[in-house]
């Protein structure tokens, strides 16, 4: 069996698994979601001193009856803070100070190429919150009041800020501020907490991260083909137990299982191409949470003791926030472990070394889908004793056919002589059946890690290629490489030894159309890859049959 019929083989099987995957997901009987009564986030029931207000055991003593509301209130109407910046328009709403809107300037939507991509907004209902835990406020239901100031970060500053003042119970008075720096998704969100009452409090911030569940236009399109569906939900990550996924099924079960309390790691919303995330100091203590509100809207938060503050006195919390898009440069400086986010699937360690190379050659190219056929050449080079090894085992098969042949015909009706027949044929002439089977296995998990890489990377997408390819992540608009896949695949088929078995040697002739049609449904980008391994293996192929064609064994000429 040749090389691609047995790659090509495994992906049928792999995509039929991830098929049904898929419509077993769409298909089966809905769980009842578990409703949280109220979107509620504990308050202390006594004022801890600052040692235990610090410390992440001090989320047991909180009582369940403190609670952040789940929606403003719909008499309350705010003010719209619009900022821009080199890389964002941001909308903040003064009603809760809470971040509604994000537009990402580099990068278009998935289903209109001609207007930019929104991350945060009212179409998931998508919102970063803030604030303080209790009906003492302020939190994200309370109106602020927006101090002046410019609203453009103009040509050589370096940040913007936009600040809010709010007043709650018991004396406390909060600022917060929002800090949006050049060519950074980055924002640092700070709540300044001023105690003007007479008596120390202890309050509790809240950093939140809300969303519908609903998958976004790109993870429609092409994370879904085939049922190779991007992940969609929470994760979280801590130093403990590294970075974890929790899907929003088991949220909606109550079953998440994710760390609770810790002293450093972060807390996102991933999808495919972006991500926003909470990224709370280290060895400052926090809890995450996740939960489904009352109103269906998903919420993780970072809860953080601010710790005691004295009358007249003022503390500081500052939480960044990203929320932009998924690009391994940045995200490796943003947070220990954020780039973790990039979902490359099971493959993980066998992708990252692959991506890094096609980041290389797309610096030495400046286009990525020459990096892509260059990274081709690389791979094809790394394996060439493989296959070149599983190619001369062919070749040998090949001289042999019309033995193997007369062989079926004599021992036809007793399979068990025709098998030890065949044997003694592979003895003399020194053929191993299985010998190109070990390089196809090497090279399957290299293909799949791959696969992942073309279909995570968001440097692949909306880049174009030449011509007509305009989106090496998304589908080829008028499928000119599937069908020159088709054909390589054809002819890779005629190179191949024509199995004795007629029904075998039938089926084989109508592979290479079965096997094209999941490369009309696979990203341009990775078809590209394909067709130029094809092209190298042919190749490869001709020179190998050559050379045995003309130094033929006399006794295989028999």
């Amino acid at each position: 069996m040749d090389t691609q019929r047995l790659v090509l083989f495994f992906i049928f099987g792999f995509s039929m698994l991830m098929l049904w995957d898929a419509w077993e997901k769409e298909h089966r009987p809905k769980p009842m979601a578990q409703v949280t009564a109220t979107a509620t986030v504990p308050t202390p029931t006594a004022k801890p001193d600052a040692q235990s207000a610090a410390a992440p055991a001090a989320a047991a003593q909180r009582a369940p009856d403190g609670a952040v509301p789940g929606a403003a209130t719909p008499a309350a109407k705010g003010e719209t803070i619009v900022v821009h910046t080199d890389l964002v328009v941001a909308e903040i709403d003064t009603l809760g100070g809470t971040l509604k809107r994000i537009e990402l300037l580099k990068h278009k939507d998935a289903k209109d190429a001609t207007q930019n991509l929104v991350l945060l907004g009212p179409e998931h209902q998508y919102e970063a919150q803030s604030g303080l835990t209790g009906e003492g406020g302020p939190n994200h239901r309370t109106l602020w009041n927006v101090e002046p100031g410019g609203r453009t970060l103009g040509p050589g500053e370096e940040t913007l800020e936009v600040r809010l003042t709010a007043q709650g119970k018991d004396g406390l008075a909060v600022t917060k501020l929002y800090r949006f720096k050049r060519n950074s998704y980055v924002i640092d969100v700070a709540l300044e907490i001023r105690n003007s009452g007479t008596q120390t409090v202890a309050p509790y911030a809240y950093f939140q991260l809300t969303h519908n569940g609903q998958s976004s236009g790109d993870a429609n399109t092409v994370a879904q083909t085939f049922g190779a569906q991007s992940f969609n939900g929470f994760a979280v990550y801590t130093e403990e137990k590294k970075f974890q996924k929790v899907q929003l099924t088991d949220v909606d079960k109550g079953k998440a299982d994710y760390v609770k309390q810790a002293s450093d790691g972060w807390l996102a919303y991933v999808q495919h191409y972006f991500v926003a995330g909470w990224l709370p100091p280290a060895k400052l203590a926090r809890e995450y949470t996740l939960e489904k509100r009352a109103d269906g809207i998903y919420a993780g938060r970072a809860l953080i003791a601010a710790g005691s503050i004295a009358p007249g006195a003022v503390t500081t919390l500052v939480v960044p926030l990203y929320a932009g898009p998924q690009e391994q440069n940045r995200l490796a400086a943003v947070a220990p472990g954020f780039d973790l986010v990039v979902d490359y699937g099971w493959l993980t360690i066998i992708a990252w070394p692959l991506f890094w190379l096609l980041d290389h050659f797309h610096d030495l190219a400046g286009n990525w889908g020459v990096a892509i056929i260059l990274l081709t050449v690389l791979i094809k080079a790394i394996f060439f004793p493989l296959s070149a090894a599983s190619y001369k085992s062919m070749a040998k098969m090949k001289l042999i056919t019309p033995r193997m042949t007369k062989i079926r015909e004599m021992y036809g009706d007793d399979r068990q002589k025709m098998n030890q027949a065949m044997m003694d044929l592979y003895k003399t002439e020194k053929i191993n059946p299985l010998g190109g089977c070990f390089p196809i296995l090497v090279q399957i998990p290299v293909f799949i890690a791959l696969y992942w890489v073309l279909l995570a990377a968001i440097e692949l997408r909306h880049a174009p290629f030449i011509f007509w390819l305009k989106d090496l992540s998304a589908l080829d608009p008028y499928y000119v490489l599937p069908i020159l896949m088709t054909i390589t695949m054809i002819l890779q088929t005629r190179m191949n030894p024509v199995p004795p078995d007629p029904v075998q040697a039938k089926v084989m002739q109508f592979m290479p159309f079965i096997f094209s049609i999941f490369f009309f449904f696979f990203p341009a980008g990775l078809v590209l890859y394909w067709l130029v391994n094809n092209m190298l293996s042919i190749a490869q192929q001709w020179q190998i049959q050559r050379m045995f064609d003309r130094d033929k064994p006399a006794h295989a000429k028999r």
